[in-house]
């Protein structure tokens, strides 16, 4: 069953549209995944967390919703969706679902409403600005990119959007939207959702209107004037006080707005994700190219983080992987054979799952699922890929040289399939899949993992039942150590006289123990079955004694 105390539960997040598909439709669908909720219950997991599945028009992968009350045809029913949380309830497994606050669609009927006229009472629900076709209210930059205005030919007006041109901004300083959406939070509270995960909810806060002088304009929309105000009283509106998880999604956010979002008495959410070690392989902050990462970077970053929250009161959510994130295995680790994928998948999730806070694991990466390491564009399929490659292409990169940073940093990486069995489509569909499997699916699938008490699906397992057993991974202080090893990520958690260490080898060579680290105690977990006198190729362990 569940654990009572949340802060040491672990969540397995699904991308619904590549997960199972029961209709043969080439895409995932809520039936899907109750039909697998046994291979979660496997696992150990406490939380499903579901990207999501409202009714929209899937311009983002259903991150621009168009009815946040209808479930997407494509992927069931309001019974389907009330099927899989009772059966998900009876396994002890709870439902979280991904709620995108930030924007709509712009085919939701608020928009539809909004476009009509200045004067409908709807067009406050978004943020309009005056400008003429060639000249937009600010110099702003999308994230998906291109200008973050958009001009609408029927009122001389431009709607701010983020990030796709479908995506519209709503204006929260309008208390009929805030009121809006805590009425449909709670719908989904009283439907018996347990859990909710808020998409970039630290930009619903909008600064001053104005050019930026510097990059995209990120200053004047993250972590902005009102947000801590809005998510407090959205808490206190909704699931405030309730058995409710709630993580929030946070962009180019600090340490110091993550403790405010998450220290408990300010009553806003329970944990935040934020992305600044999984931009270490972005050069001068640049995501299209291709480039090793910074291991010295990604400790310090983590480790910043750890430290940080731990002492401010704050909590984090720890992952490596998801649905908007490459394959970690093939981008931190090795994917070159199937030795090192196996090694350097258990030293990623050994190094991680001894850290403090939430860990989140991404459907597949309990497998060690890799990038596909697509060859054409006609393979890929998201939006900001594709875009990706029209910019690249209009400044005169080569087409194999965008092709080779799509295969190591588009977000289609880690969409394609999940990888069930070995037959036709991995067993993921009798369809067509909407996108490509990777190519490794004899190899990496879940039904060889389970026959396969060495496969990288027992080590997560082991790792969640400790998380589960131990109070020190939860509770524990972090001490960082060994910071400038090139090699070794090692740190230590403290708790009541206990001290619990982390050792991994992040290279593909064999290093020295390192000095006056102590090494002794019980062996938690490693992923390899005996002890010599260095550490191999991509080794990792957790040391547990009593001081």
């Amino acid at each position: 069953m569940a654990v009572s105390d949340w802060r040491k539960s672990v969540v397995y997040q699904i991308y619904p549209k590549s997960f199972n598909d029961t209709t043969g439709s080439g895409m995932g669908d809520i039936r899907g995944i109750i039909e697998k909720l046994d291979y979660v219950q496997a696992l150990g997991v406490d939380f499903i967390w579901l990207t999501p599945i409202y009714e929209s028009p899937m311009h983002d992968n259903g991150y621009d919703i168009s009815d946040y009350y209808k479930i997407n045809e494509r992927f069931g029913n309001i019974d389907d969706f009330k099927t899989l949380i009772q059966e998900a309830h009876q396994r002890g497994i709870k439902v979280m679902l991904d709620i995108v606050i930030n924007h709509t669609s712009t085919s939701h009927e608020w928009f539809v409403e909004a476009q009509k006229s200045k004067d409908n009472p709807y067009r406050d629900y978004y943020i309009w600005r005056d400008g003429d076709y060639d000249s937009p209210p600010t110099n702003w930059e999308s994230k998906f990119g291109g200008n973050a205005w958009q001009y609408d030919d029927d009122s001389n007006q431009y709607y701010l959007r983020l990030f796709d041109v479908t995506q519209a901004d709503l204006n929260w300083e309008n208390d009929a939207v805030r009121r809006e959406l805590y009425e449909m939070i709670n719908y989904w509270i009283d439907f018996g959702v347990d859990g909710f995960r808020f998409d970039v909810i630290n930009l619903i806060s909008k600064g001053d209107f104005e050019n930026t002088v510097h990059g995209p304009g990120k200053e004047f929309y993250t972590d902005g004037p009102k947000v801590h105000d809005y998510i407090h009283e959205m808490n206190r509106s909704t699931f405030g006080g309730k058995d409710i998880m709630t993580v929030g999604e946070m962009s180019s956010t600090t340490i110091d707005h993550c403790i405010k979002y998450t220290k408990p008495e300010r009553q806003e959410l329970s944990s935040v994700f934020n992305f600044h070690h999984l931009k270490v392989d972005y050069p001068n902050g640049e995501k299209w190219t291709s480039s090793p990462y910074d291991f010295i970077e990604l400790k310090r970053i983590l480790m910043e983080w750890q430290e940080g929250m731990d002492q401010g009161g704050g909590w984090n959510a720890i992952f490596w992987c998801n649905h908007d994130q490459p394959r970690v295995v093939s981008r931190f680790g090795s994917d070159r054979t199937d030795e090192e994928r196996v090694l350097s998948a258990k030293m990623l999730a050994i190094s991680l799952h001894g850290l403090k806070g939430t860990p989140y694991i991404y459907q597949g990466e309990e497998l060690g699922m890799t990038n596909p390491k697509f060859s054409r564009i006609d393979q890929y399929k998201d939006v900001e890929s594709l875009n990706a490659y029209e910019s690249l292409r209009a400044k005169g990169t080569a087409s194999d040289a965008v092709l080779k940073i799509l295969s190591e940093k588009s977000r289609d990486n880690s969409r394609t399939p999940m990888q069930w069995d070995n037959s036709k489509n991995a067993g993921f569909t009798d369809g067509e899949p909407w996108i490509d499997l990777a190519p490794d699916t004899s190899v990496v699938n879940a039904e060889a993992a389970l026959k396969d008490e060495e496969s990288v699906f027992y080590t997560y397992k082991k790792l969640i039942e400790l998380r589960h057993e131990t109070d020190i991974l939860t509770y524990g202080s972090v001490e960082p150590l060994l910071m400038n090893d090139q090699n070794l990520f090692v740190y230590k958690r403290i708790l009541d006289g206990e001290v619990l260490t982390a050792v991994a080898n992040y290279s593909n060579k064999s290093v020295p123990y390192p000095e006056n680290i102590s090494i002794d105690g019980s062996v938690l977990i490693s992923n390899y079955d005996d002890t010599v006198d260095v550490l191999r190729p991509f080794e990792a362990k957790l040391l547990h004694r009593t001081e």
